[in-house]
């Protein structure tokens, strides 16, 4: 079992098979300010975390950068996060955007949407969104579509789930992040672990 940091006072656990109940408790998690790490199935190859080993927090909030740099990531200020956005959005949020699956294709942030997601626009009003498609990763869709229907915004943030280490692979490694760290939530496939 991985050491708790001691900030984590309890931790309530709960198993939800019910995958519209997990997004939806996930998405309200996430538009309350959570930071949620979000462990899901196989892992995923190339230089991204495209929703299986994901951290993800709500784009909306303008100090979220900057709360999960001092909670968990600890990177450079200028460094920014990357949108994961749903397929069916990407054009009213990305100027002159074409399929972007893989977060490596840099667009301009829509003028009338960055008021929307300050904290995955850059300083230059440009994102590096991942485009996520219903068929290739139907639960990481269901919770954005859910956060979506929480906020009326189809975007969350994402960032790779690790701290100071290479992104976690297994459920154990990904617990030991969650307890080492100042994440809020755990989704660890149908379990909701949550600080209380």
């Amino acid at each position: 079992m991985a050491e708790s940091s001691g900030w984590d006072k309890a931790i309530k656990v709960e198993q939800l098979t019910n995958e519209d109940e997990l997004c939806r408790r996930t998405a309200k998690a996430i538009a309350a300010g959570k930071i949620v790490g979000w462990f899901q199935g196989r892992m995923e190859f190339g230089p991204r975390a495209l929703g299986n080993r994901s951290i993800v927090c709500d784009p909306r909030r303008a100090d979220m950068k900057d709360t999960l740099n001092e909670r968990i990531k600890h990177r450079e200020t200028y460094r920014p996060f990357a949108p994961s956005i749903l397929s069916e959005n990407l054009a009213d949020y990305f100027e002159n955007s074409f399929p972007a699956p893989f977060m490596i294709t840099i667009y301009k942030v829509r003028e009338d949407k960055r008021k929307d997601i300050p904290a995955t626009t850059h300083v230059d009003q440009s994102g590096r969104p991942q485009e996520v498609l219903k068929q290739t990763n139907p639960r990481y869709h269901k919770l954005i579509s859910a956060f979506q229907q929480e906020t009326g915004v189809p975007v969350v943030l994402n960032t790779s789930f690790n701290e100071h280490e290479p992104i976690v692979c297994t459920p154990e490694e990904a617990l030991r992040t969650f307890l080492k760290t100042r994440m809020d939530v755990l989704v660890l496939g149908d379990t909701y672990l949550a600080r209380g």
